[in-house]
Order: structure tokens, then C-alpha cells, then sequence
């Protein structure tokens, strides 16, 4: 308000020197005269015709004196339209990305069981392709605004933007009410401060964070990350594994757009599961395309490879392997999915 009140105050500043100048070289006219050519002159907008006798014998002070005038003021005039213009256009821009804000803040507060993404960078990018790609629902959070709002915007991909160490801003991402969350930011302290922050805000986050080497993996695990992965050392080893078995890692790959790609789940079995109490032979699974590779109890035994006959208890792990859309279906029915890779 108070720009506008100014730029309305230099206008009326400028009409008012016009006005005088005029009238004082002009005595026979009258001070409204005066503020009509002070007016159409600052507005380039005159009335009369340059070859006006009335115009070609005017006293050259009045045409020095409107020359400048008009030299000096015009550009003030102009300028000071622009940014009327600009604050007007700018008031708008902000009440219609304040709507966006809340509309976004309701859509957040309403989320149970996402996931978190912090760092906009290139693994973050590709963490929220893969999630987005299998309608797994997340936010993304990230210091630079505008990229947020140019990357995630046009996909549809809620964020938060502001620092990813700030507690407050993890819990406007709903990190109590989140299943997991990965940190990808650029700097290992970063990485490790925003685990400690997540560890302490939600003792059961599911936390997947990147470190550069193996302090940052020391650290990070000191921290209370539940999974630690290093791009490089995972990157020589999957390049060991393409030499050794080239065929199996074919066969392996997760990268079919369409949809037809092969996961490797880690399922949780809740109390409501529809599997509690089924023997794996008694189960849907198979005709589904889902091979169940090992099961993991609530004491802590593994069944590797379980039997036809082994049934599915409450709080057992299944390490279940097969299409994107069985594994994701048979996550939905078993009510928690802990780990899909």
C-alpha cells in the first residue's frame, strides 16, 4: 500500500508542476487549463495541431519549458504506471498462489502412509518419477521455490518449500503420519541432520538416506537412518553384477514405463490382512503372478524358502517378488507396504 501510495503522490507531484508551469507562463489561462495541458502533454496526448498558429507563435519559454517538461516527466509518468501496473498485477499473482498454497496445505494434511522426498536434485527427481509413476502418494521438499514450482506443479507432485532441516516444515509435510522418507540433499551434514530431525519426530519412519562415503554412512546410521545408500559403491557393484551374471540382471531390471516391470516387495502383515491364517498354497498369490521368496516372523525367524505349507501370521514380513501391479495390489490388501525396491 504504501508503494502504491507513493507512485500516486509522484503523479499528482508531476500534474501539479505542470499545472504551475503552465499557468505561470500562461497567466490568461485558467489553473483547470493548466492541468489539462499539464495532462495531455505528460500523457503525449495533445490536442492541437503542432502547425496551430496559436501553437507557432507561443512564447519560447512556454516551449522550453514544455520540452523539458515533458523530457523529464514523461519518463517519471511512465515509470510510475509501470509499477502501478506491476503492483496490481503482482497482488494478483500472489492472492492466486496463496490459494494454491492452502489448497496445497488441506491436500498435505489429509495424507496418511506417503512419503517425504527432501532434495529436488537429480536422485530426488528420479525417486519422484518412480513414486509418482506407481501412484504411490508423496511431498516433496526443497529450498529452491522456484524449481519446485516449475518441476512439481505440472506434474501434479505436492512439495513444501524451505529448508529440509527445519523441524516445523517436516511436520507440515506430515512426517508423524508418513510411512517413509528419503534424503537426498547435496551435503552429508544436511542428509545427517535431517535424519536425526525425522528419527526424532517419528520413532517408526521407514528413513533411506544418501551418503557420499563411508563416514557419512557411520553418521547416518548413528542418526537412525534405516537404510543408507552410497551412488557409487551401488553403482561399481551393479556394474560387478552386469559382468558376472549380465543375463540375471537383464531379467532384474526395473525399468519398463508401461508398467510391466518386476518388483521386489518387503510386505508387512497387519491384523486385517486378508492372508492372516492362509497357508501360502491357500492363497490367491500365485494366480496373481507373486512368488513369495521368504518370510520373516515377528521373532525375528526367516523362512527361506518357505513351504507350500507355511502360514501367514500376523506381523510376518513377506519378501514377495513379481509384477509392479500384483506386488502393489497385494501391498493394498495387506493394509502396509514397508519396502518396495
Amino acid at each position: 500500500m504504501r508503494r502504491v501510495l507513493t507512485i500516486v503522490g509522484l503523479l499528482i507531484s508531476l500534474t501539479a508542476v505542470g499545472a504551475f508551469g503552465y499557468r505561470l507562463l500562461l497567466p490568461d489561462i485558467s489553473w483547470l487549463n493548466g492541468v489539462y495541458l499539464a495532462v495531455i502533454t505528460l500523457t503525449t496526448l495533445g490536442s492541437r495541431d503542432p502547425m496551430d498558429p496559436a501553437i507557432i507563435h507561443l512564447d519560447s519559454r512556454v516551449q522550453v519549458f514544455t520540452i523539458g517538461y515533458l523530457l523529464i516527466g514523461l519518463g517519471m509518468f511512465t515509470y510510475s504506471a509501470f509499477l502501478l501496473g506491476q503492483w496490481v498485477i503482482s497482488a494478483q499473482m500472489r492472492s492466486v498462489l496463496e490459494r494454491k498454497r492452502m489448497q496445497r496445505e488441506k491436500e498435505i494434511s489429509e495424507l496418511s502412509g506417503h512419503s517425504i522426498v527432501c532434495g529436488q536434485g537429480r536422485m530426488g527427481m528420479t525417486i519422484c518419477e518412480y513414486l509418482s509413476a506407481r501412484g504411490k502418494p508423496f511431498v516433496v521438499i526443497d529450498c529452491d521455490e522456484e524449481r519446485l514450482e516449475e518441476m512439481c506443479t505440472e506434474r501434479g507432485w505436492m512439495f513444501r518449500a524451505g529448508d529440509a532441516t527445519d523441524d516445523e516444515l517436516l511436520k507440515e509435510a506430515g512426517i508423524e503420519r508418513a510411512q517413509s522418507l528419503a534424503s537426498v540433499l547435496p551435503t552429508d551434514a544436511d542428509n545427517v541432520y535431517v535424519v536425526l530431525s525425522a528419527r526424532m519426530l517419528a520413532s517408526d519412519l521407514q528413513i533411506i538416506a544418501r551418503a557420499s562415503d563411508q563416514k557419512a554412512v557411520e553418521k547416518l546410521q548413528h542418526a537412525g537412518a534405516t537404510r543408507i545408500v552410497s551412488p557409487f559403491s551401488s553403482g561399481a557393484v551393479k556394474m560387478a553384477r552386469f559382468m558376472m551374471n549380465p543375463s540375471v540382471e537383464d531379467f532384474l531390471e526395473i525399468a519398463d514405463d508401461r508398467g510391466n516391470d518386476l518388483e521386489l516387495a518387503d510386505i508387512y502383515i497387519s491384523k486385517d490382512s486378508p492372508y492372516v491364517g492362509k497357508a501360502l498354497m491357500d492363497t490367491d498369490l500365485r494366480d496373481k503372478g507373486v512368488m513369495v521368496i521368504a518370510v520373516r516372523r515377528a521373532s525375528g525367524e526367516h523362512l527361506m524358502p518357505p513351504g507350500g505349507t507355511t502360514v501367514i501370521q500376523q506381523g510376518d514380513s513377506l519378501f514377495a517378488f513379481g509384477s509392479a501391479g500384483a506386488v502393489s495390489e497385494m501391498i493394498g490388501r495387506s493394509d502396509k507396504g514397508t519396502e518396495t525396491g
